[in-house]
Formats: C-alpha cells, sequence, structure tokens
C-alpha cells in the first residue's frame, strides 16, 4: 500500500515540475502515466482485499 502512495505523491510532484518549467511538458505526460499506473495498482490491491493475514 505505501508504493501505491509513493507513485501517487511522484506522479503530483512530476506533473507540477512539468505543468510549471517552460520546456518539461514531457514530465506532466510521464507524471500522468505513473499516476494511472497507481491507480490500477490500487484498484487490483482493493480488489483482492488488501493484506493478506499474517501467519
Amino acid at each position: 500500500m505505501a508504493w501505491i502512495l509513493l507513485l501517487i505523491i511522484i506522479a503530483v510532484a512530476l506533473g507540477l515540475v512539468g505543468a510549471v518549467v517552460h520546456g518539461l511538458l514531457y514530465l506532466l505526460v510521464i507524471g500522468v502515466i505513473v499516476f494511472l499506473i497507481a491507480l490500477v495498482l490500487g484498484a487490483t490491491v482493493f480488489r483482492r482485499g488488501g493484506r493478506h493475514a499474517a501467519r
């Protein structure tokens, strides 16, 4: 679950830098792609039921 949050934070940071800095639009695109990957991973984790119980 921490990986998904980390991916979202990275996506937001890349998106902000890509939107603000002139000439770095590709960072905005990479940020959107990373955000979509994080959403897909999050959906699969919640579909499986989250964490598994420790033995």
